[in-house]
C-alpha cells in the first residue's frame, strides 16, 4: 500500500499540469489577495477533507438520503459565488466577517479571532472546492472510485485518496502564496489592490456560474480539441506492472502477487447461467479456460465476439472452455431476458454467466470491457488481454496451453482477420452521470423535462439536444419532436437505446450532413432513413468505408425512448 500512497501523492502533484485543474484555479488564486495568511491554509485543509470524503462516500450519501449530488454541488456553487460577491460589495464583506467572527468566538484556539475567521472562511471555500472539482484520474484514483461505487471503502482507500488530495493541494498552496508574495512586492499591484480584489470577485462569480451551468466541461472540451496533446501522459507513470499489481491487491486482498503465476479466482454467482449449468474454475482443472468479461451493448466487446465464436468451434473438442462473464454497464443490462436475447442474436454457443453484482469482476480486479483471462490446466492465469486486437497472439497462447494440457498435438493455422478501428471520436454517454462534450447552452437539469437548443456551430466530437428532453442519471429521454445533433469523426456510429416501457416502440429519422441518410451509408438497423427501437440493445446507425467528419441529426418521432451512449468505429 505504501507504493500506492506514494504514487497517488505524486499523481496529485502532477494534476496541476492537467486541463481539469483549470476551472478551479481562479478560486484558488483569489486567496492571494483576500484575507490573512491563514485563509490559504483553510482552503487547502477544506479541499483535502472534502475531496477525500466525497470521493469515497458521495454515492453512499446519495443512496441513503435521496439528496442528489447536483443539490450538494449547487450549495457549493452558492458558497463560492457568495465569497465573490463579498469581494465586490464592501457591506456584504463586513457582514460575512462579522458572521465568521461570531462563529469563531466560541472556539477555544489560542489565536486572535480575525486569524480564526480567516481560516474558517478559507475552510468553507475549500470544502466547496472538494465537491465541485472533477479530476482527470489515472488508474490509481479510478480504482478507488470503483471501490467507492461498490461500497468497498477500506482504510487503504482512505489513505490513498487522502494522499492524492494532499498532493494536489500542495501546488495549489504554492500558487496562492506565490501570488500573495508577488502582490506585496510589486508597487503597481499594491497600489491597485482594491481593483484587483474586485476583479477576482467578478472572476469567482463567473467561475461559480460556469460550474453551475456546466460551462467548465465545455471549456475543458474546447481546450482538448484545440490542444489534443495537452495533459497527455501525465498519469503514464501509474501504468506500470508494480502499480497494476498493487491495485489488484487493493481490490482483492486475498489475491497475492508473489509471482506472475496467479491462481484464477473462482466464479461468483451473480445471476443466471446461459448455455450451461453453473461451472467452477475448480471443476475445470485439466482444461484450458478463457474468461471473457463483456456486456452486450459494448461495441468493443461485440467486435471481439466473432473471434471467441471461432475459437469455441475450433478448440471446444480439444480442451478449451470459454466462459462469458456478463458484467453490466447499465442497469437494464442486468435483465436476464435481455442478456438471453443478446446471446441468441450474437449466436454465442459457449456458456455465459451473469455478474450483476460485480462480484467476479472484483474478484479478478478487472477494470476493462472487454477483458480476457486465459487459465491453464492447473487453474493458473497465464495470459491476459484488455480491449480489442492481438487476436493472433491470444490464439497462439491458447494453442500453447492446450499443448501443455496434452489435448493438442499439432500447430493449427492462426488466420484471424484484422478489424481496424478508424474512429477519432470517443465514446459519449448521454445520461447526466458521465455526460461530456455537451454544448447546448442550457444547463442539464436531472430528471426534469427541460427545453434545450442547438448552437449554430457544432464543433467536432460535440453534441447538443434540441427540444424537450428529460436527462436522467444513466440515460436521456427525448420528447416527441426533439432532436439530437452530433458532429463525429468516424467510419461507423452506434447508439445504445431501449424503449421507455415494455411493448412500446421508438422511431427515429436519421439525417446525415443535412439530408436523410441513404442506403449507401445507413447502418444495418436503419431502413429508409428510419430506425425502429423495440428492444434494449446497441443500434447501428451509420457506416462508411473510411472515417470522416460528418454531422448526424436524429429526429425523434415519439417520446418512447431512453438513450444511453454513442460508440464509434
Amino acid at each position: 500500500m505504501i507504493i500506492l500512497i506514494a504514487f497517488a501523492f505524486l499523481g496529485g502533484i502532477v494534476t496541476i499540469l492537467s486541463p481539469c485543474i483549470l476551472p478551479i484555479l481562479p478560486i484558488v488564486l483569489s486567496g492571494s489577495i483576500t484575507g490573512g495568511k491563514q485563509r490559504p491554509w483553510g482552503v487547502v485543509v477544506g479541499f483535502i477533507a472534502s475531496f477525500t470524503f466525497f470521493t469515497l462516500f458521495l454515492s453512499a450519501i446519495v443512496k441513503a438520503t435521496n439528496i442528489s449530488a447536483d443539490a450538494l454541488r449547487t450549495v457549493s456553487v452558492i458558497i463560492i459565488a457568495g465569497f465573490g460577491i463579498s469581494l465586490l460589495v464592501p457591506a456584504f464583506q463586513v457582514a460575512i466577517e462579522r458572521l465568521f467572527s461570531r462563529l469563531t468566538s466560541v472556539m477555544s484556539f489560542k489565536t486572535p479571532t480575525a486569524t480564526r475567521s480567516d481560516f474558517i472562511s478559507g475552510l468553507l471555500i475549500g470544502l466547496s472546492l472538494g465537491l465541485l472539482w472533477t479530476p482527470c484520474v489515472g488508474p490509481i484514483l479510478a480504482s478507488i472510485i470503483t471501490l467507492a461505487a461498490t461500497s468497498q471503502v477500506t482504510a487503504d482507500a482512505v489513505f490513498i485518496t487522502l494522499a492524492y488530495a494532499t498532493g494536489t493541494a500542495i501546488p495549489l498552496l504554492a500558487i496562492t502564496y506565490g501570488g500573495r508574495n508577488l502582490l506585496t512586492k510589486n508597487q503597481w499591484l499594491v497600489t491597485n489592490t482594491a481593483r484587483i480584489q474586485k476583479g477576482f470577485g467578478v472572476l469567482m462569480i463567473l467561475t461559480a456560474l460556469s460550474i453551475y451551468f456546466q460551462v467548465d466541461r465545455k471549456f475543458q472540451s474546447y481546450i482538448l480539441n484545440r490542444f489534443p496533446n495537452y495533459g497527455v501522459g501525465l498519469t503514464k507513470f501509474e501504468d506500470t506492472t508494480t502499480i497494476k499489481n498493487a491495485l489488484q491487491q487493493l481490490q482483492n486482498p486475498s489475491q497475492r502477487k508473489e509471482s506472475s503465476m496467479i491462481n484464477a479466482p473462482e466464479l461468483i454467482p451473480g445471476g443466471k447461467w446461459f448455455g450451461s449449468t453453473p461451472l467452477t474454475i475448480a471443476s475445470l482443472r485439466g482444461k484450458v479456460v478463457l474468461i471473457d468479461f463483456w456486456t452486450y451493448t459494448c461495441i468493443n466487446c461485440i467486435r471481439t465476439l466473432p473471434y471467441l465464436k471461432a475459437w469455441h468451434e475450433k478448440y471446444k473438442d480439444k480442451g478449451l472452455v470459454i466462459i462469458g462473464v456478463h458484467t453490466p454497464e447499465f442497469e437494464f443490462e442486468k435483465n436476464p431476458d435481455n442478456v438471453a436475447r443478446a446471446i441468441r442474436d450474437f449466436g454465442l454457443a459457449y456458456p455465459v454467466m451473469q455478474d450483476n453484482d460485480y462480484a467476479t469482476w472484483n474478484a479478478y480486479a478487472n477494470r476493462y470491457w472487454p477483458a480476457k483471462y486465459l487459465i491453464d490446466k492447473n487453474g493458473v492465469i497465464r495470459y491476459t488481454h484488455f480491449g480489442e486486437g492481438d487476436y493472433d497472439e491470444t490464439e497462439t497462447k491458447i494453442q500453447e496451453l492446450l499443448k501443455e494440457a496434452g489435448s493438442l498435438s499439432e500447430d493449427l493455422p492462426v488466420d484471424n482477420p484484422t478489424y481496424r478501428i478508424q474512429s477519432r471520436t470517443p465514446e459519449i454517454y448521454l445520461g447526466n452521470w458521465r455526460i461530456a462534450n455537451f454544448v447546448s447552452p442550457e444547463p442539464i437539469k436531472q430528471d426534469i423535462a427541460t427545453n434545450y437548443s442547438v448552437p449554430k456551430n457544432i464543433t467536432r466530437n460535440t453534441f447538443a439536444y434540441g427540444g424537450t428532453w428529460t436527462v436522467g442519471y444513466e440515460y436521456a429521454m427525448p420528447a416527441a419532436g426533439a432532436k439530437l445533433v452530433f458532429r463525429f469523426d468516424a467510419a461507423e456510429v452506434f447508439l445504445v437505446m431501449r424503449p421507455k416501457s415494455k411493448g412500446t416502440m421508438g422511431s427515429i429519422r436519421v439525417l446525415l450532413d443535412g439530408k436523410l441518410v441513404t442506403e449507401e451509408n445507413a447502418g444495418a438497423d436503419v431502413v429508409s432513413g428510419v430506425v425502429k427501437v423495440d428492444v434494449d440493445r446497441l443500434y447501428k446507425l451509420i457506416k462508411f468505408a473510411t472515417a470522416g467528419e460528418h454531422l448526424l441529426e436524429l429526429e425523434f418521432q415519439n417520446g418512447n425512448l431512453q438513450l444511453y451512449a454513442f460508440t464509434f468505429g
